[in-house]
């Protein structure tokens, strides 16, 4: 039913994704000379995925683009379920797909299903057999794509093609009935077998297919192709502009004679059917116009290889936060205002190109450098000990929880005599240009004071297990020594009061940019990278552990992290790093 939100417009988002300019691209273009034309009073899309599957990174463009076009120019975009394949659908991903286009900051007018329709579609097939435009094939497949033709040559009649109009309606019936079994008799149309475009020579309409349907059970033998279904759906639904990625461009001619030879408006008993299927008589005709796919380097979006993932146990589910579907993505800490900004950046282009994957993390960086508040957490942790304060030392500093904007107030860190710190921030034996600490050297302890190595504490195997400081007090913010200049700053966490957390170090799933070109021999599944996922124990201060799953912060120095939104809870804390600070992977070899 529809909603109250007509504009279909996304939840309140950050400034990374405020634009004042309004969008530009040859799609909107259409849609402004249209609605100036006069073609049509409002504008209506539609988002209709298949739900055999969870939508991943590039269903994103789409459903930013549908419904965002519908918000633009203040009209209406529905969410149809294409739901004529069964036996590969599924109602977990009728759910799933709804709570990602909302996850994503959407909501839309109408919730409908292909299968909502198959009533009308057969209706539909029985005008285009009574006009002999369709007949009842007993081709078997493999016959069909012999006697379908080449690029090169044109295809042959099938010997049942010129069946009376009688008899194919008998034929259709009866396989409606459930009287023939799976696969011996198709529904074609009748178009041209000598087309230069494949797809109108003479297109199955129709399968038998005696699968159990997830949404309509046992009542229907038969199920419509995608094509026929999907062009009628449009036209049921009043859709305006049918928005598809550029792999249907050579469909747009099979989805107008479709819409053009059923005529849905100006049959009334076909009308009658749309009626009861809960939609109003619109008189617009549907205009298909395809747009490019989003493409990412070090992505995968075939749904067939993420379920390889998935059943091979390469991953750990559907979402996993190495999986660029929806889910994955939200349970990395990925953030809906972050994948809105990649859309708009991208653009909408009929041109196909592969965008580079740091340009989705830096859209994640932007919107999580605005939005994320800070925290201290350590990783691979190095005791530090104060000699120079008292052992039982304890006292609380007040910190900000965000640099750059006031608004987010501020937190209590408590602070004592022993500190946990970066292992990496301590060098022995320090590489040029290092300018965190060393044995005598100083560096400021976030917040606290400039601190002097002044003891390296080993264990019995040569390792580092202790670092002995002092603390110059007069370095503190606000007092006379705070303008004491040393080249470095470490942040740090209270052993103390520090709480134990399991952190996952996510990175990117495959280790070359495009792990299906299979140009260097090797199979996409040898592209999986091993290091995508990394378990620690780290220490947190207290204020990141006692939180709601799902809540981001930048831990300082460190990267962006969520509370997993399954595994964290707040007396055994479990974060996600959702991005690291800057692109690691655009480093030269060995820095």
């Amino acid at each position: 039913m529809p909603t109250e939100n007509p504009a279909n417009a996304p939840a309140p988002s950050t400034a990374a994704v405020q634009q004042a300019a309004p969008h530009q691209d040859f799609i909107r273009q259409i849609v402004r000379d249209d609605l100036a034309a006069g073609r049509h009073s409002a504008i209506h899309t539609r988002f209709p995925p298949e739900p055999n599957g969870y939508l991943h990174i590039g269903h994103a463009k789409a459903i930013c683009l549908s419904f965002g076009i519908a918000r633009e120019f203040n009209g209406w975009c529905n969410l149809r379920l294409d739901d004529t394949n069964p036996g590969k659908e599924d109602p977990e991903f009728v759910q799933g797909i709804k709570d990602d286009v909302r996850w994503l900051g959407y909501d839309w007018h109408e919730l409908r299903h292909a299968s909502d329709y198959f009533d009308v579609f057969y209706r539909a097939a029985l005008k285009l057999i009574g006009d002999g435009l369709a007949y009842v094939d007993d081709l078997s497949a493999d016959e069909m794509r012999a006697y379908r033709g080449t690029l090169t040559e044109p295809g042959r009649h099938s010997p049942y093609r010129e069946r009376s109009v009688e008899e194919n309606l008998d034929l259709f019936r009866r396989m409606r009935g459930g009287e023939f079994a799976d696969g011996s008799k198709t529904l074609r149309a009748k178009i041209d077998m000598a087309s230069g475009n494949i797809n109108l020579r003479d297109p199955a309409l129709y399968r038998i297919r005696k699968v159990s349907h997830q949404n309509t059970g046992d009542a229907w033998p038969i199920y419509p192709m995608y094509d026929f279904a999907h062009a009628l759906s449009d036209a049921m639904e009043g859709i305006t502009h049918s928005l598809c990625t550029l792999e249907f461009e050579d469909h747009r001619p099979l989805y107008d004679w479709c819409v053009d030879k059923v005529d849905l408006p100006n049959h009334p008993e076909l009308w009658q059917s749309v009626v009861a299927a809960g939609l109003e008589a619109k008189p617009a005709k549907p205009r298909q116009i395809e747009f490019s796919r989003l493409n990412l380097s070090y992505c995968i979006t075939s749904k067939r290889k993420l379920a390889q993932l998935v059943g091979e146990h390469h991953v750990d589910g559907w979402d996993d936060p190495r999986m660029n579907t929806l889910r994955g993505l939200r349970r990395r800490g990925f953030t809906p205002a972050g994948l809105r900004l990649l859309i708009e950046r991208v653009g909408v282009s009929k041109q196909n190109s592969v965008i580079d994957y740091a340009v989705l993390e830096n859209c994640i960086r932007e919107d999580l450098d605005a939005t994320a508040a800070r925290r201290m957490a350590v990783l691979d942790p190095l005791k530090l000990v104060l000699t120079n304060l008292p052992a039982g030392h304890e006292e609380t500093l007040v910190f900000p929880n965000h640099p750059k904007d006031e608004s987010f107030g501020t937190r209590e860190v408590p602070f004592a005599r022993e500190l946990w710190i970066e292992r990496d921030d301590f060098a022995e034996v320090p590489p040029k240009g290092f300018h965190r600490l060393k044995p005598e050297g100083e560096v400021r302890l976030r917040g606290v004071g400039i601190v002097k190595c002044v003891e390296v504490v080993k264990d019995a195997d040569g390792q580092v297990v202790e670092l002995h400081c002092t603390l110059d007090p007069e370095t503190r913010h606000g007092l006379p020594g705070a303008d004491r200049k040393v080249k470095g700053t470490i942040h740090w966490v209270s052993a103390m009061h520090a709480v134990a957390a399991e952190v996952r170090l996510y990175d990117r799933l495959f280790s070359v940019p495009a792990p299906d070109s299979e140009e260097d021999g090797k199979s996409w599944l040898d592209h999986v990278n091993p290091e995508a996922k990394r378990v620690v124990q780290a220490w947190l201060e207290p204020a990141a552990a006692g939180v709601e799953p799902e809540q981001r912060f930048q831990f300082e120095r460190l990267g962006y992290f969520v509370a997993d939104r399954v595994d964290h809870r707040a007396d055994a804390p479990v974060f996600n790093r959702t991005v690291t600070l800057r692109d690691v992977w655009a480093r030269p070899a060995g820095q």
